[in-house]
């Protein structure tokens, strides 16, 4: 497994229920689709293990998720973050937001009209949902996997004016 690839999945199961689970093999498939691929290493411990991950991908591309396919069919131009997790020792440190910053300058660049995720509601998960919320996502629709035991909210922010940077109140 490659090095990337080993820490990558650690990263990804501790965030579990928050994503999915993903074994090397599942991870890499996403890792090759994505356009935007950022990981974040902690300054103070700089030869560990990064301890936080963004991807995103472009619309239009090959990648085989309902979620990513989902905004394509509902004509939402928008660069696609199919997975953002931060270390649990690290959250609360605006490492989210950084990432964020970093996906919304791209989208710009892009030409792209909005920055699009979903995030779990079944298991429900509030945290990410205010994360997003306070970023400027709004929910844009809803998809209940077959089986009814998972299910996820739908979230687009308009890239213009610029969600990630705190404007004075």
């Amino acid at each position: 497994m490659p090095a990337d690839l080993a820490w990558m999945v650690q990263l990804n199961d501790a965030a579990v229920p928050a994503v999915p689970p993903m074994d090397a093999a599942s991870l890499g498939d996403v890792l090759g689709h994505a356009d935007l691929a950022i990981a974040v290493v902690d300054q103070d411990a700089p030869d560990a293990p990064p301890v936080g991950m963004l991807l995103a991908m472009q619309p239009g591309g090959a990648y085989d998720s309902p979620n990513y396919r989902w905004f394509a069919e509902h004509g939402v131009d928008g660069l696609y973050v199919d997975r953002i997790v931060v270390a649990d020792g690290h959250r609360g440190l605006r490492l989210g937001q950084v990432l964020y910053a970093r996906v919304f300058a791209e989208a710009r660049r892009t030409g792209r009209a909005a920055v699009t995720c979903e995030v779990n509601t079944l298991p429900p998960n509030p945290g990410s949902l205010a994360f997003h919320g306070r970023l400027g996502f709004v929910r844009v629709g809803e998809l209940v996997d077959a089986d009814g035991l998972h299910a996820v909210a739908m979230l687009s922010a308009p890239v213009d004016p610029d969600p990630s940077v705190p404007t004075a109140a």
